[in-house]
C-alpha cells in the first residue's frame, strides 16, 4: 500500500487517492470541457420530446455512425444515417455546419460515435458524442425504431429511474 507523509506521522492512501484530486480550478477546466464534448442519453431524449411536444426544433440533429445492418436493428427516432467511413464523402450534403451534431454508435464499449464526433469536427461541424449510445438509449427505455417499425422496452432499472423520468441528476 502507497504511504504518504505529514510533517509528524506517515499514513496509507487508497488507491482512490494514491494520484490526488485535481485542484477545483483544473476540475472546474476539466469538467466544464467535458460537458461541451458529450451529452447524456436522457438529455438527448429530453430535449428531442420537448421539440416534438412543442412543434419545435431541438437545435440539433442526431446522428448514428453505425453501419447499415447495424441502423435496421434499431435506430434512435430521427436519427439521420451516416456510417463513420462515409462522413469525408457525404456529411456536407447531409447535415448543416450551422446546427450541432450529437453522434452515437453501439454503446459505451464502442468508440465509433467518437471517431464519428473527430471526422465531423475536421470538416468544420459543431459536435457532440451522445454517452451510452444506442445501448443505453434502449436501456433507459427510450422509443426506436427498427425496419418493422416503431419499438420500445422496458427501462432497466440499473441504469434509469423506475418510478421517475428524472433521475435527479
Amino acid at each position: 500500500m502507497a504511504m504518504t507523509t505529514t510533517s509528524t506521522q506517515v499514513s496509507p492512501v487508497n488507491s482512490v487517492l494514491r494520484t490526488p484530486p485535481a485542484a477545483p480550478a483544473a476540475a472546474v477546466a476539466y469538467f466544464s470541457a467535458s460537458l461541451a464534448f458529450h451529452a447524456d442519453v436522457s438529455d438527448v431524449a429530453s430535449a428531442l420530446a420537448d421539440a416534438r411536444a412543442t412543434g419545435g426544433d431541438p437545435g440539433f440533429v442526431v446522428l448514428d455512425s453505425r453501419s447499415t445492418a447495424s441502423w435496421d436493428q434499431g435506430r434512435v427516432p430521427g436519427a439521420v444515417h451516416l456510417p463513420t467511413a462515409l462522413i469525408a464523402e457525404q456529411a456536407e450534403q447531409l447535415l448543416d455546419k450551422d446546427v450541432p451534431v450529437v453522434t452515437y454508435c453501439w454503446g459505451p464499449g464502442c468508440n465509433g460515435a467518437t471517431r464519428a464526433a473527430l471526422a465531423l469536427a475536421q470538416l468544420g461541424f459543431q459536435v457532440k458524442e451522445m454517452l451510452g449510445g444506442f445501448e443505453y438509449w434502449v436501456r433507459e427505455g427510450f422509443g426506436f425504431e427498427t425496419w418493422e417499425g416503431a419499438e420500445r422496452k422496458a427501462a432497466d432499472p440499473l441504469t434509469a429511474p423506475v418510478d421517475s423520468d428524472d433521475c435527479g441528476c
